[in-house]
């Protein structure tokens, strides 16, 4: 089963093979993404170990949002032993969010 999954913006985007589902995660990412992955499966008679391969949406987007989802897929494709993708079709060995700009960090106030 062919895993894509798009945490880039609060709306989170998941394709099992051929079916799409749409989460509204809002604040709740962290928490529930592995709990709405293995809710889907369910819902197409698999577990995480019929995932065969993984495509991550790797921005720009969310910066939170893409650290949330490239932490799961990088951990799934690592442990499940299976190919992972940037949505540009790129193989990977971990993905690296693209966060479409610079890192707005403020000075320390001391």
């Amino acid at each position: 089963m062919e895993l894509y999954l798009d945490t880039s913006n609060p709306i989170t985007i998941l394709k099992l093979d051929n079916k799409t589902y749409e989460w509204d995660s809002g604040h709740d990412l962290a928490e529930k993404l592995l709990g709405f992955l293995k809710e889907k499966l369910a819902e197409n008679n698999a577990t995480f170990k019929n995932i065969t391969e993984i495509t991550f949406m790797s921005g720009p987007g969310s910066f939170t949002g893409l650290r949330i989802g490239a932490s799961v897929v990088n951990t799934l494709a690592s442990e499940l032993h299976i190919p992972l993708y940037d949505h540009e079709g790129k193989q990977r060995e971990i993905i690296i969010p693209n966060y479409g700009r610079p890192a707005n960090v403020t000075p320390p106030k001391k």
